[in-house]
């Protein structure tokens, strides 16, 4: 199993438009602060699964040379999260996406003139893409009624995605998260700042902790962290283009 962190960043990326903090402005120069919005790549020797489809979506494609993919998992209705999927334009119709009800749903009003092949799935049942074994569960990120999470495993190998979300998660879920080889969090801001639907850093790496997580990475990064050539000598942000071959 290989994951590509395809976006690293938050609902309005780095560097935010009209905005000239150290992270931006090191954003602006190529640095690692800048930052694609969220989109994750999946890949088996089966075939590729986005978790997500970034805004950004053309140019990850173009930055990983991908063209054709076997499959999309959305984990909420959140324009940052779905809207790219019209990159699929003239490239690809008919793509297999997957979600609980009320996220497919959503999204279909904005989508459906790309005749996607909607697969209706239920939490906490697991089921199988390009080899891989995939669960969704429940997080918490406010107005949103059911975010999902995404859990990924290939025999004794596991792979949690948080999705968006805040610290409350349901207990449930904790349960099923538990003990991942790799956690890949929601870390939106640094630990000064609260934010109800996100976590922080501080509260992401103790999620890690709380979950034994044997590597963590923090994704969903807004411009509010320092240049990641500093923030990155403290905490585990992830950047745009990291893989993980697990």
């Amino acid at each position: 199993m290989k994951l590509t962190l395809l976006g690293t960043g938050d609902a309005v990326g780095t560097p935010k438009i009209g905005c000239h903090c150290p992270a931006c402005e090191d954003a602006r120069l190529g640095g690692k602060s800048q930052r694609l919005r969220f989109s994750i790549l999946v890949e088996s020797d089966k075939g590729k699964i986005l978790i997500d489809t970034s805004p950004d979506l053309r140019q990850q494609f173009l930055r990983q040379n991908l063209s054709l993919i076997d499959g999309v998992i959305w984990t909420h209705g959140h324009y940052d999260h779905y809207s790219g999927f019209g990159e699929f334009y003239r490239v690809q119709r008919k793509v297999d996406v997957y979600g609980i009800p009320e996220t497919l749903d959503y999204i279909n009003q904005y989508v459906s003139f790309l005749e996607p092949r909607y697969h209706y799935l239920k939490l906490y049942e697991s089921f199988e893409l390009i080899g891989l074994q995939f669960t969704l569960f429940k997080v918490d990120h406010p107005p949103v009624e059911v975010p999902i999470g995404v859990i990924i495993r290939e025999k004794d190998t596991k792979v949690v995605i948080t999705g968006d979300t805040g610290p409350e998660i349901p207990e449930a879920s904790l349960e099923l998260m538990k003990d991942p080889d790799l956690l890949i969090a929601d870390a939106i801001v640094p630990p000064h700042i609260r934010i109800k639907k996100h976590m922080n850093s501080e509260e992401a790496t103790a999620l890690a902790e709380k979950l034994n997580a044997k590597e963590v990475v923090l994704t969903h990064l807004s411009h509010l962290f320092r240049p990641h050539n500093i923030e990155s000598i403290f905490l585990p942000l992830g950047y745009d283009g990291q893989i993980f071959e697990l």
